[in-house]
C-alpha cells in the first residue's frame, strides 16, 4: 500500500466497519463490492479481527440475500466527505520512510558534522605541519570492501601499493579483528606493524624480518590475553558444531577471539544464530560477545581493545609525543570506535570513519569507501614527496 497505510485506506476500513455494525445482526456480513471487479483493481479488505462473523444472533448463517452490499463508488464518496472534516489522533503513529530529498538532507547534515577527509585534506595536513604522521588502518571494510567469504578478503594490488608507499613516510600499523598471522597473509607487507585479534596480539617488529632473531621477535610481541588461548580454542568447537545446521554461518578462529559471521545467513535466522551463541557462552563467563558488521565477536573479558592497542603502539614506537606526532586512525567498524575515542581523549590526532551511510561516530572525518581510503593514502604520499 505504498510507503505506509494511507489515511484514505484507514478511513475506508473504518467506514466499512461502521456500515457493517450499523446493518444489524441480520446484516452482519458486509461485502465491499456490488458488482464484478476488474482483476487489476485493488480490493479493500477488512482485517480478520474486524470482520464480523456471518452468523445471526440466533445462530443462523446469513444468506447472500440478507447481506448488505456497498458499492465502491459510494464508499469512496463517503470517505471523501469524511476526509475533509476528520484527522488522525495525535497519538496515532504511522510508519514513515524518508523521501529521497530527506535522505539527501540528512546525509548533508552528517557530512557537515563529519566532513570528507578528502575535501578536508589541506586542513589535516595543516594540523600535521612540523609533525610526523602515525597511521593506523583497519583491514576489512577499510582497505577492501566487505566480502561474503572471510577467507577471500584479499586487498587489491593498487591498495597494497598505496599502503606500501605511505609506509615509506609514515609509521603504519594494521589494527584488525583478524588473527595477526592471517591479516599479514592478506597484506604481505613486512614494513608495517600488525595488531591482530582487536589489538590483543601485537607484533612491533616487522613481520618475518630476517634481520631479527627469534628471541628478538618474541620480545617484540605483546599478548595481553595470552592466558585465554585455551579457552578460545575450547569455545570455538561448540560454536562450530551448534551453528553447522544454519546455512551460511562461518565460524572463524582469530587466535584471541572467535568471529561468528552471519552475512550469508538468511535474515530470518539471524536471531537464531545470536541465541545459539548466547547459549554457548553461558558456559564461558570469562568471555563476552560484541557485534560488528554482520559478525558476532567472542572475546576475553579484559580491559583491552583497539584503542588500548593504539596507545600501546604509540608508546612502543616512541610516537606518543603530541607535540611531534599526529596519529590518524581509519576504520569502518564499531570496534574502531574505541580507537576514535582514544584520539579524541588525547586531543591529538584524527579518526576517520569509512561509511556510505550516516551514523554516529567518535571520528572527526569520514570517507565513503575503501576507494576513497586509497585516494587519501595516495594524497598523503604525494604531499610527503613534495615536502622538503
Amino acid at each position: 500500500m505504498g510507503r505506509c497505510l494511507g489515511l484514505r485506506s484507514v478511513v475506508l476500513v473504518w467506514v466499512a466497519a461502521a456500515v457493517v455494525a450499523a446493518s444489524g445482526p441480520r446484516h452482519a456480513y458486509a461485502a465491499m463490492m456490488s458488482g464484478p471487479v476488474a482483476k487489476s483493481q485493488t480490493v479493500l479488505a477488512l482485517p480478520s479481527n474486524m470482520v464480523p462473523s456471518p452468523v445471526t444472533s440466533k445462530g443462523h448463517h446469513c444468506s447472500s440475500s440478507s447481506a448488505t452490499y456497498i458499492s465502491r463508488p459510494k464508499l469512496v464518496e463517503v470517505v471523501n466527505g469524511l476526509l475533509g472534516v476528520m484527522k488522525l489522533p495525535s497519538t496515532w503513529a504511522i510508519p514513515y520512510e524518508h523521501s529521497a530529498s530527506e535522505e539527501v538532507a540528512a546525509n548533508n547534515t552528517w557530512q557537515t558534522k563529519y566532513p570528507s577527509a578528502l575535501a578536508s585534506f589541506d586542513q589535516i595536513i595543516a594540523n600535521a605541519q612540523g609533525k610526523k604522521i602515525a597511521l593506523f588502518l583497519d583491514y576489512d571494510g577499510t582497505l577492501l570492501p566487505i566480502v561474503n567469504d572471510p577467507e577471500a578478503a584479499f586487498m587489491s594490488p593498487e591498495m597494497r601499493t598505496a599502503v606500501k608507499n605511505v609506509a615509506k613516510f609514515c609509521p603504519t600499523a594494521i589494527v584488525s579483528g583478524r588473527s595477526r598471522e592471517k591479516v599479514f597473509e592478506f597484506v604481505k607487507l613486512k614494513e608495517l606493524y600488525y595488531a591482530g585479534s582487536h589489538g590483543m596480539d601485537i607484533l612491533v617488529s616487522s613481520a618475518d624480518s630476517q634481520s631479527k632473531t627469534n628471541n628478538d621477535k618474541e620480545a617484540k610481541l605483546f599478548q595481553p590475553a595470552n592466558e585465554f588461548l585455551p579457552m578460545i580454542s575450547e569455545v570455538y568447537k561448540p560454536l562450530v558444531e551448534t551453528t553447522r545446521s544454519i546455512k551460511g554461518t562461518n565460524v572463524e578462529n582469530n587466535k584471541f577471539c572467535v568471529s561468528v559471521h552471519f552475512r550469508n545467513v538468511d535474515k530470518k535466522d539471524w536471531k537464531l544464530v545470536a541465541e545459539i551463541v548466547d547459549n554457548v557462552l553461558k558456559a564461558f563467563p570469562r568471555l563476552k560477545q560484541t557485534t560488528g558488521r554482520k559478525v558476532l565477536e567472542i572475546r576475553p573479558v579484559i580491559d583491552w581493545d583497539k584503542g588500548k592497542a593504539v596507545e600501546f603502539l604509540l608508546r612502543s614506537l616512541q610516537l606518543d609525543d603530541p607535540e611531534s606526532v599526529l596519529p590518524i586512525y581509519i576504520g569502518d567498524d564499531r570496534t574502531d570506535e574505541d580507537a576514535f575515542k582514544v584520539l579524541r581523549k588525547r586531543n591529538c590526532g584524527f579518526g576517520i570513519l569509512v561509511s556510505q551511510v550516516p551514523k554516529e561516530t567518535g571520528a572527526f572525518y569520514s570517507l565513503r569507501a575503501p576507494s576513497e581510503v586509497m585516494e587519501f593514502l595516495n594524497s598523503l604520499v604525494r604531499c610527503k614527496e613534495k615536502s622538503p
